[in-house]
């Protein structure tokens, strides 16, 4: 597995564990802004959820990776987002940043090869 894959996998893994945590806990808190950081990273997973449903399949694997992939960064630069808004902890603070930034760049990497491989099928 490349470095730059590794990490990728290491931080998904990290924020997955983080937010499977928050959900065996039943996502219950007396703290109001938890309440909205909660709101705001479980409506990033609906808002992901739908985004990937309404996909259809264009019979290009390639171009079918990438729509489903664009929605799927976009919850995580949310999430993270709803971290960096909320969140206490410097390490994860941190790691909410780097997801930003590397999640942005894939984004716009996968916008890029979409826009140069639109004409093409499988």
């Amino acid at each position: 597995m490349s470095k730059p894959m590794l990490r990728y996998s290491v931080r998904f893994a990290i924020a997955f564990s983080l937010f499977a945590a928050s959900l065996a806990q039943g996502g219950h808190t007396t703290d109001p802004n938890e309440n909205s950081s909660w709101s705001a990273i479980t409506g990033s997973i609906e808002k992901m959820h739908s985004a990937m449903s309404s996909i259809k399949s264009s019979g290009n694997n390639d171009a079918d990776f990438v729509a489903l992939m664009l929605p799927h960064h976009q919850a995580a630069i949310d999430m993270a987002k709803a971290e960096l808004v909320n969140g206490k902890d410097a390490q994860m603070r941190r790691l909410a940043q780097e997801i930003i930034t590397d999640q942005q760049s894939e984004i716009e990497l996968m916008q890029l090869w979409l826009r140069q491989h639109s004409h093409q099928k499988q």
